[in-house]
């Protein structure tokens, strides 16, 4: 059993590097170079250089996703009727709440929406028309992007905390985890919404900036963390 949680959580921590890695590429690094370099060099990298990081991206979630899922399966097993009311219980459900709609963002959002952009882009490159519905699923793919962006910073506190910070959680209430239940679930779905529904215009969002989509991350971490310290 050590050895299976080991291997497991090592599998998790290799696919989680990847993909949160890739998140912070796409978002800090590959995005800014798009909107500066000339159309034919993005039209290249869209074409051949994007599709694989996407595969990667994807595929990595996917791993990170089912490890966790394993080992937080596992940890409810073991500690039982006393698992939620844990402190290692509830940051650990905070921080996987976070990382799978991020998990769900991935491959029910930005792969999508990518493809059609992708799909797009290689139709003009051969000689044809842009697909129509392809500049509004870029925009989504791209908001959806930088909310994930925004969760992963509460994300990897939480994840943390549940082994390294035990004492964020003291003597938790029904009514502390009720109430904590219902307020993350304000707050997170908010923000999600966002990412979902908001506007696909070139407004002036926190999220179409890099330090923007960092501050909101920030920001949101700070808002979790003082309303535990204030429930719990």
């Amino acid at each position: 059993m050590e050895a299976y949680l080991f291997f497991l959580r090592w599998i998790h921590f290799l696919a989680g590097i990847i993909w949160i890695g890739l998140l912070y590429y796409f978002n800090f690094v590959q995005t800014p170079f798009f909107a500066e370099t000339e159309p034919a060099v993005r039209s290249g990298a869209i074409q051949k250089l994007v599709p694989r990081a996407l595969w990667w991206f994807r595929w990595g979630a996917m791993f990170t996703f089912l490890a966790g899922g394993l080992i937080y399966i596992h940890k409810w097993a073991e500690m039982g009727g006393t698992f939620f009311s844990s402190s290692y219980g509830i940051s650990i459900t905070t921080g996987g709440v976070l990382g799978t709609i991020m998990f769900l963002n991935v491959w029910l959002v930005i792969w999508p929406k990518q493809k059609i952009v992708i799909a797009s882009t290689t139709q003009v490159a051969q000689g044809g028309q842009a697909l129509p519905e392809a500049a509004a699923a870029g925009r989504r793919a791209a908001l959806t992007s930088r909310t994930n962006a925004v969760f992963s910073i509460p994300m990897l506190f939480y994840m943390g905390a549940a082994t390294h910070y035990p004492s964020l959680v003291q003597e938790p209430t029904g009514a502390s985890i009720a109430w904590w239940v219902i307020l993350g679930v304000v707050i997170i779905g908010a923000v999600e919404l966002n990412a979902l529904v908001g506007s696909q215009g070139p407004t002036k969002k926190p999220l179409d900036t890099v330090s923007g989509a960092l501050w909101s991350g920030f920001i949101l971490a700070a808002i979790l963390y003082v309303l535990f310290l204030i429930l719990f």
